[in-house]
Order: structure tokens, then C-alpha cells, then sequence
């Protein structure tokens, strides 16, 4: 390769002829598979834990009966053995959306926090600015796997989400945008996985707090 060239373009360009002078690298989606997909699987002799997950869904038109969003939260979670801790609506509004979120993280119980809605550009949505300043530390890698894979489904529009995560008091709690089809994208492509205690390398639940099993209060 002659220096001053544009590398980036005679690599892919041999890669395309099929030569053997260039690998791909990591990050080209041929070698997911290759590098890494096998140590995502679950590990057959790490027992799989429940863990007691709230759910709060933000919207000012929604009633319980229409919240198609938070069912779906609801299904895929006791689906996969998790345990349904409390399910909550409440409208846009900054303060309530705070202190139900405080409530749940200082609960002994609680150790996941599931929200919908609130996260986009319009006047009212304010979620990421009720739940920001009580995290602990903010996993940033949480919404950035979102956008990537929800380009899929919406494309560039993917950019207008505001999801985030965190973990605070061993509670981590999510939030995503409030769409059925963005709640379907953020429990089957990251969440599913991350809250199994089986999910290698790394999982979440050893970030969590310890909790006896609960009762449902949905």
C-alpha cells in the first residue's frame, strides 16, 4: 500500500477481491461471529436467578387497559422467569416520574427499573432529566447499543431517542423510548441477555442488590 493513499479504501477494496493480504477487523460485522458470538452464550453451569423488576411507563394519553408498551415489558420479563415487582403509569411530569423512581431504588426489594415513554424531543418528555441525577453511574453503553440497532427498524430517526441506563443503590434501572416496537428492540437485542444471570462474559446482576423474591403489586 503506497503511503498518502486512502487506506481505509484499499482495504476494503481487497477485502472485496477476496485477497488474503487484509483481515477485517473487529468491528466489521463478518467477524461477529468469529470473535466473540460464542462467548455471549449462556453458560450451562451458572444457575439462572429472577430478579424482581419494576415497571413504569410515562404518558400523558395512556391508561393501564392501552399500555401496550408496558405489557410487553410485562410478558418478556415473567417470560424469561423474572419476577414482576410492581407496574406503575403516570403522566409527564418531571417530579413524579423522580420520586417513583427514588421510591423503587431505595426499596430493598426492587432490583431493576423498566421504563417507557418520555424520552424523546417534544415539550413534556422529561425522563432522562427525572432519572439522570439519581444514578449512581450511568451506563453509557446502554444507549448507544440502542440506537445502533434500532437504525433497523427506523433509520436515521434513531438519533431523536434519549435512551439511557444506570445503576444507583444496586438498582439499575432503563429507560427507553415509549413505543411498543422500541420496548420489543430493547429487551430482545440487550436486556433479555443482560439481566441473565447465565449471559457471559458479563452480566448485570452481579451489579444488583440481593433480594428475597416479592410479591406482585401490578
Amino acid at each position: 500500500m503506497e503511503q498518502g493513499g486512502n487506506g481505509v479504501f484499499e482495504v476494503m477494496a481487497a477485502l472485496q477481491r477476496g485477497g488474503e493480504k487484509f483481515k477485517r477487523c473487529d468491528i466489521t460485522p463478518g467477524c461477529f461471529s468469529y470473535n466473540w458470538t460464542s462467548l455471549m452464550k449462556a453458560k450451562a453451569d451458572v444457575p439462572f436467578a429472577p430478579l424482581n423488576i419494576a415497571v413504569l411507563t410515562v404518558s400523558d394519553t395512556r391508561t393501564l387497559e392501552t399500555d401496550t408498551s408496558g405489557q410487553v415489558f410485562v410478558d418478556r420479563l415473567t417470560a424469561a422467569g423474572h419476577r414482576l415487582a410492581e407496574r406503575v403509569l403516570l403522566k409527564d411530569d418531571l417530579y413524579k416520574i423522580r420520586a417513583q423512581v427514588a421510591h423503587w431504588i431505595a426499596e430493598d426489594v426492587v432490583q431493576v427499573v423498566l421504563i417507557t415513554g418520555g424520552t424523546g424531543f417534544t415539550g413534556r418528555d422529561s425522563t432522562p432529566e427525572a432519572v439522570a441525577c439519581l444514578l449512581d453511574k450511568q451506563v453509557d453503553g446502554f444507549g448507544e447499543l440502542f440506537r445502533q440497532i434500532s437504525v433497523a427498524d427506523i433509520g436515521t430517526s434513531t438519533v431523536q431517542s434519549r435512551a439511557l441506563a444506570g445503576l444507583a443503590n444496586g438498582t439499575l434501572v432503563c429507560c427507553l423510548p415509549g413505543s411498543t416496537n422500541a420496548v420489543r428492540t430493547g429487551w430482545d437485542g440487550i436486556l433479555a441477555e443482560q439481566l441473565d444471570s447465565r449471559h457471559r462474559p458479563c452480566n448485570f446482576v452481579p451489579h444488583l442488590k440481593q433480594a428475597a423474591p416479592c410479591e406482585s403489586r401490578g
